[in-house]
């Protein structure tokens, strides 16, 4: 329990100042990452001839997407550990309501078109498992005991979701951008600052967070 308290003090001391603890802003920038390069690999996998070469993209795809459902997972489960700074997006009026209700709708897709991939993988023949991050083996879904026609019927409907929830990441992403360029250049406060990752330099790396651990 010592470790727990420890831990969240030392998060707290980042929240408390409008930040994101360190933790929260990796979480952050590495899903950003991985969802880009989700979205990008998606469209060039669509153009390319059936054969080896897109069978193995579409693996590494939907592995890649299962990777994004954990790290979603536990990025809520650390939100709920410790919870979001309050800054200037928070303060009461239509924006933070929009704000919000974006957060709502990432974590919604994050669970959307991992699972509709897996779905459609899963319906395809041979079938075979996937793997997070290369390692942990995920087995399919169990669509592969269904007739033919079913199984068809499987694909088609999560291959619609699959389609309508790219549209609204590829909607949603240069929406959340834009809004966090406006914060930054036009209303200049303090939303982006607090999930940028803190490079110290040599002055303030020895006690760039100046906090004491409180006590009891």
């Amino acid at each position: 329990m010592r470790l727990h308290r420890l831990i969240r003090q030392w998060a707290v001391s980042y929240t408390e100042e409008g930040k994101y603890s360190p933790i929260g802003v990796w979480f952050h920038w590495i899903m950003a990452g991985l969802v880009l390069f989700q979205l990008g690999s998606g469209w060039l996998m669509a153009r390319y001839p059936v054969g080896g070469s897109k069978l193995a993209t579409y693996e590494l795809h939907s592995e890649l997407g299962l990777s994004i459902l954990l790290l979603a997972l536990l990025r809520f489960a650390w939100r709920l550990f410790i919870p979001d700074p309050i800054n200037d997006a928070d303060k009461p009026g239509w924006q933070s309501v929009v704000a919000h209700a974006t957060v709502i709708v990432f974590y919604m897709l994050f669970a959307l078109l991992p699972l509709s991939g897996w779905a459609m993988w899963s319906a395809i023949q041979p079938v075979e498992p996937l793997r997070i991050a290369g390692i942990v083996e995920i087995p399919p879904m169990p669509f592969h005991t269904l007739s033919p026609e079913w199984k068809y019927e499987v694909l088609r409907w999560a291959r619609s979701l699959h389609v309508w929830g790219v549209i609204g990441l590829a909607l949603l992403v240069p929406m959340h951008v834009g809004a966090a360029l406006k914060h930054h250049f036009w209303d200049r406060d303090d939303v982006v600052r607090g999930i940028l990752p803190e490079i110290p330099d040599d002055e303030t790396a020895p006690d760039h967070r100046r906090y004491t651990p409180r006590v009891g």
